[in-house]
């Protein structure tokens, strides 16, 4: 299916930016608040962007730029402030809370400094259980990006480094984990809601629009995830203009290694306009899934079977399928004792595949997502709608539960926004 992906002309950033939110066919208010200040105005004390108290989540690049990114940090005082760089995409929606309280939203702008936390903010006061007061910050569009000049708090006050959680996923993926046409995307995808639904683990969520599994271009992305997934810069124009075709590689040890890698990548292979042979991807996947064992040793890989949206047939529905015995081929491949007792291994630096010394363990799982969404959890745009990212990551959460003992810690603050639906009739 064709996506928009990171690559937009102006023309469709300002379509985009002004995009109408459909609930059952109402429109959903988004007047967020305007939070530009004159920060000459306050009096702030002011770290910089590479301070060792803020913690990034996800990718980001040399100059604090990243287009999928989380900011988290403790702080004192009442007032947190952030300034954007000159490459941040004017408008950008970003969701920032404190502590447990509930998501707030933002349109972010290029060059300004922005007042987030102030003594209005709800829950400013309130000092427990959770201590010091935590800061929190995730980009919704993840077609656009932003980058972090500064960070500011009340004069005399400071930041304080959050110790990152014992446990961590990622999820390699394309429009479909990114949340593209979700309400509100990043913080309505089924990704995000499985790493934040899972409670006390860390999440990275690399995932780009219209990107194909297999190492060409599609729809607009210069590279497929097969090469991109070893990049910090995204696969924007704005990553073009600054690197060409030089992008900085990611530097793995800037994350905690991943716990659980979990791979949705075919969609966008499986569209005939992109040209990708079934043998391309299968060699590309089997190679992908060997360049995570290498850089994650220690990691589970699930493998998500392909949702191809649902059609008519007949008088009912149903489920569009792509690449199915290839991907559980390949899950079958790295299952049997012929892997396991030589496994092979990819490295990106030669572009080259050699056998482990060591035989491993099992560590490539197969999760079937058939009738876990049916049609009209399927948008107009051709993506979940929020209900079907819900579906989706209620069942990772209870399979990763079950298959490796997770305990789930999430079990009061808000995960998603603005879906709390209800009946106020007791009797019709």
């Amino acid at each position: 299916m064709k996506v928009l992906t990171c690559l937009l002309s102006l023309a469709v950033i300002a379509d985009y930016v002004h995009a109408t939110i459909w609930q059952n066919d109402q429109t959903r208010i988004t007047d967020y608040p305007v939070t530009v200040i004159n920060p000459s105005q306050y009096e702030l004390q002011t770290y910089a962007p590479n301070a060792t108290e803020l913690s990034y989540k996800g990718r980001w690049d040399s100059k604090y730029i990243s287009c999928a990114p989380g900011l988290k940090f403790g702080f004192t005082g009442e007032y947190v402030a952030i300034t954007f760089g000159p490459y941040t995409t004017n408008a950008t929606l970003i969701g920032y809370r404190i502590d447990g309280q509930d998501w707030q939203f933002t349109n972010v702008t290029a060059n300004a400094t922005h007042l987030l936390v102030s003594p209005s903010t709800a829950g400013i006061n309130v000092t427990t259980p959770i201590t010091p007061s935590t800061f929190e910050l995730r980009v919704t569009n993840w077609a656009y990006g932003i980058q972090i000049a500064s960070v500011s708090v009340s004069k005399g006050q400071r930041i304080i480094r959050i110790p990152n959680f014992d446990r961590t996923i990622e999820v390699i993926g394309d429009s479909l984990s990114a949340g593209q046409y979700a309400t509100l995307e990043g913080l309505a995808s089924y990704a995000y809601g499985l790493g934040a639904g899972l409670g006390n683990t860390e999440y990275t969520i690399t995932a780009y629009p219209g990107i194909c599994l297999f190492d060409k271009r599609c729809y607009g992305n210069l590279r497929g995830m097969f090469y991109q997934w070893y990049y910090a810069s995204d696969v924007s124009g704005r990553a073009i203009d600054i690197y060409g075709d030089n992008p900085e590689l990611w530097d793995f040890s800037k994350q905690p290694a991943a716990d659980i890698v979990l791979i949705n990548l075919g969609t966008n292979d499986a569209n005939s306009v992109n040209n990708v042979t079934t043998s391309g991807y299968v060699s590309q996947y089997t190679k992908l899934i060997e360049g995570v064992h290498t850089v994650y040793p220690n990691a589970q890989i699930i493998l998500l079977s392909l949702w191809e949206g649902f059609g008519a047939v007949g008088n009912t529905y149903e489920q569009a399928k792509a690449f199915v015995p290839e991907i559980y081929g390949i899950y079958e491949y790295f299952n049997s004792k012929e892997y396991l007792d030589q496994p092979v291994l990819y490295d990106h630096a030669t572009n080259s595949t050699y056998i482990s010394e060591h035989p491993t363990k099992p560590f490539v799982s197969y999760f079937n997502t058939t009738g876990l969404m049916q049609h009209n959890d399927i948008g107009p745009q051709y993506h979940p709608t929020d209900v079907g990212h819900v579906k989706v990551a209620s069942h990772l959460i209870q399979y990763i539960k079950i298959k490796f003992g997770w305990i789930l810690y999430a079990t009061g603050p808000e995960v998603q926004h603005d879906t709390l639906y209800w009946n106020d009739m007791a009797n019709y």
